[in-house]
């Protein structure tokens, strides 16, 4: 598999600056006295791997310490302990200290220091990890690392992917960082809602909780009125008083979805309108021509998506198997819009898109990866109209095994357009004028093949972890208009089963192929995620076995427990918490929640730069023609994996907040209302409550609890009373009224109505005797708890 090369730590003859700042390369950290051969304490571990975050997998280890055979062994059960006591976590095939940084992050250039040095922090950063660690931009010489080439050089406002490395002067920022490529040049644009002065002119009120005020004078309104959200840039600064600055665009009014949406993609930086040259190439676009095709426009492949949705990128046909050698089997066809015609490595419109590394959704406008001259005319799957395709043909015996596959470039023309609530109804018993036709011929052998494959997920046992989704459903003007969770159809079961085993023979034959590619990779829990989920577990009598070879059909038999008990829904949200966050990575260690070897994102990519990579990949390796992966892609595929994983959080955090942002402005006009609601959250500052009918979560600080001094239990997931002895948990049914609604920030904060309910008395002993154990302070009536202590 190509890399790029690995960078030297302290080339020969180098001697690093004062602050690890000043060098080309990374700075040397004080000698460990090592002894090679030797199995090296758990305080010469964990200082090797904070001190050498790029030689901090098991491989390195070994290789640094000198270590062999058995000391393998023995580092191996060691590096699994300090993980077990929450010491070490994974990141991608490397580990690290709990809140470290990894080796290659995306940062945001946020400020500089005092002596003008650039200063960053991670683009995306855990809450629960408190503030993001400070990194100091080193900027390199205008020739480059070691005189070839252009080093990247970045500003104020810039997102930059870099290398990490451990700061050599304690006294500043934690950690280095080389650039390696600026993603984003951002211009000096701040967001906030104008308000009208008299005597013209106005104030911007900062939507950021770290904004400041400013002076916006009459000549500069843009046009503004009293409540609108406005995009303005810095017009002067001043010794003393606030800034001024002008207004560049009117949003709308700050009651909006529009202005709501537009917040979030500000905040987190999301490129949202397409520069002229990437436009331009997306309208001189050509229909593809059949050169290194097949001609497939006679079969009758479908698409079933949303009833709402504007592009098609998949479509599907089912059929028996004809081979008498696979009795009852049958052959599934997948064909994925050839985005790769159109989209060529290094483009405007390549560029454009890895820069975005996703489309992101919002309740009612969609932020495309693509421009819609391609997303949603020459790579959607249209009806009767002739698309450029990849298509993979599989086989299933009738037990639901895959036994072989094979991939195809085509032109194809669909047979149909229907919707998800369209083919159900068809298969239900009532077809209507469109799906009448096809019932027979299409829909049935389709829901045949799905009953087939559903045999194989079933002995595969992915992790079945079924949490209602709920959509927004707004008014003409934007507002909410309720919030509903859309029936889980079997329609939507047949299309998710058909395109995971696509990508797993996208998967499958890039390696077979030995095609480096981008895997979806979605780690185990860690074993401190384990303990914590089995400590919890031990309360409510359910036992979780100990050992790292944790399946997902460990976790079902969990969910089995649980299921038609008052915990089920606690247990989910504990079992959720539990799992790793899936990303993309060039390295495969698999896929643990749907419990596949082998997978890869190939049905999407006119939404995700990870499948586009992946058909690039298929038509280089395949022979399919025009549009393959290119070397210099295949040695960035470390660099763009990092990219796309932090963007794909970035698009979820800001779609996360606009709804947020949505169920708080409609609920703004209801404080002081009641509400029932769960407990959905139990931290040491307080309790998170869910809204199950509006999808929304708010706070209920511990202060405003009650007198008694509540404590705070990690396995039981609950605050409970010292004297009383009562107390809230995890997934408790609860009554709140509604205290206050921030809109802007998308916060509610509640009061609790509902006495607390009747902790075990074990809990009570227990936490008395840990009480005594560590001194812990009470609390006085009516006063806060001390600090540091919820």
């Amino acid at each position: 598999m190509s890399r790029i090369p690995r960078e030297r730590t302290n080339p020969a003859g180098k001697r690093p600056g004062k602050t690890g700042r000043a060098g080309k390369d990374a700075p040397v950290v004080e000698p460990l006295n090592i002894v090679h051969g030797g199995l090296p304490s758990r305080e010469v571990i964990l200082r090797f791997i904070a001190d050498h975050p790029q030689k901090a997998s098991k491989r390195e280890l070994a290789k640094a310490f000198g270590l062999k055979g058995d000391s393998r062994v023995e580092l191996k059960q060691m590096l699994q302990e300090l993980e077990q006591e929450g010491m070490l976590q994974k990141n991608r095939k490397s580990l690290i200290r709990p809140g470290a940084l990894p080796p290659v992050t995306v940062l945001d250039i946020t400020t500089r220091d005092k002596d003008g040095d650039l200063i960053g922090r991670p683009a995306e950063w855990p809450e629960d990890q408190g503030v993001a660690p400070a990194v100091a931009i080193r900027q390199q010489s205008p020739a480059g690392r070691q005189g070839k080439g252009k080093a990247p050089v970045a500003g104020l406002g810039d997102r930059i992917l870099a290398k990490i490395f451990p700061a050599v002067d304690r006294g500043g920022p934690a950690y280095t960082a080389r650039i390696i490529k600026v993603i984003d040049r951002r211009r000096g644009a701040s967001m906030g809602v104008f308000r009208t002065a008299p005597g013209g002119g106005g104030r911007l009120l900062p939507i950021e909780r770290r904004g400041e005020e400013m002076l916006i004078d009459p000549d500069f309104t843009g046009g503004a009125t009293d409540g609108d959200l406005v995009e303005v840039e810095i017009a002067r600064l001043g010794r003393f008083g606030l800034p001024r600055a002008k207004v560049l665009s009117v949003v709308g009014s700050v009651g909006s979805e529009k202005a709501i949406s537009m917040i979030a993609i500000h905040a987190h930086g999301i490129p949202h309108v397409f520069p002229p040259a990437v436009v331009a190439e997306a309208e001189a676009a050509r229909p593809a021509t059949m050169s290194h095709r097949e001609d497939w426009r006679d079969v009758p492949l479908i698409t079933i998506d949303p009833a709402d949705a504007k592009d098609h990128d998949d479509a599907v046909y089912a059929e028996l198997d004809p081979s008498p050698d696979n009795p009852g089997g049958v052959i599934v066809t997948v064909a994925i819009a050839d985005v790769s015609w159109y989209v060529r490595p290094n483009s405007p419109l390549d560029r454009e898109a890895l820069k975005r590394g996703n489309s992101v959704y919002f309740p009612d406008r969609v932020v495309p990866m693509l421009p819609e001259r391609i997303s949603n005319d020459l790579c959607s799957l249209k009806q009767g109209v002739d698309r450029p395709a990849l298509a993979v043909r599989m086989s299933f015996s009738g037990e639901g095994r895959k036994i072989g596959h094979i991939f195809h470039r085509i032109m194809m023309k669909s047979a149909a357009k229907l919707s998800y609530q369209q083919a159900q109804a068809a298969i239900d018993g009532k077809p209507d004028d469109q799906t009448g036709p096809m019932l027979e011929p299409i829909l049935k052998p389709l829901w045949h093949a799905y009953e087939v494959m559903k045999r194989g997920r079933d002995r595969r046992q992915p992790l079945e972890l079924d949490m209602p989704e709920r959509k927004i459903l707004l008014k003409p003007d934007g507002t909410v208009d309720r919030v509903v969770v859309p029936p889980r159809l079997d329609a939507h079961k047949l299309i998710e089963e058909m395109m995971i085993q696509a990508n797993v023979c996208a998967a499958e034959t890039l390696e077979k192929k030995r095609q480096p590619l981008i895997y979806r990779i979605h780690d185990g829990p860690t074993l401190a995620k384990q303990e914590i989920l089995r400590e919890f577990l031990a309360t409510l009598g359910i036992s979780l076995a100990k050992g790292g070879n944790m399946r997902a059909n460990n976790f079902n038999g969990i969910l089995a427990k649980a299921d038609g008990t008052p915990h089920q829904t606690m247990v989910s949200e504990m079992v959720l918490r539990s799992q790793s966050q899936a990303i993309y990575g060039p390295e495969n260690i698999g896929h643990f929640g749907l419990n596949l070897m082998k997978y890869a994102h190939f049905t999407s990519p006119i939404r995700r730069y990870a499948d586009l990579i992946v058909h690039r990949a298929l038509v280089g390796s395949l022979g399919f023609g025009e549009g393959g992966i290119t070397p210099d892609e295949e040695a960035a595929l470390d660099d763009i994996a990092a990219e796309i994983s932090t963007f794909e959080r970035r698009a979820m955090a800001a779609e996360r907040e606009t709804v947020d942002r949505l169920i708080a402005h409609h609920l703004s006009g209801r404080v002081g209302e009641e509400f029932a609601g769960r407990v959905s959250g139990v931290t040491k500052s307080g309790l998170f409550i869910a809204l199950p009918d509006y999808g929304a979560d708010g706070f209920v600080p511990i202060s405003t609890l009650g007198t008694d001094y509540f404590i705070y239990d990690e396995a039981h997931q609950a605050l409970s009373g010292e004297k009383t002895g009562l107390g809230y948990r995890l997934g408790d049914s609860v009554t709140v009224k509604l205290a206050e609604a921030v809109p802007l920030a998308g916060a509610l904060r509640f009061e609790m109505i509902s006495e607390g309910r009747e902790m075990p008395a074990a809990m009570r002993s227990f936490h008395k005797a840990g009480r005594r154990d560590r001194g812990q302070v009470r609390k006085k009536p009516g006063t806060r708890p001390p600090r540091g202590r919820h």
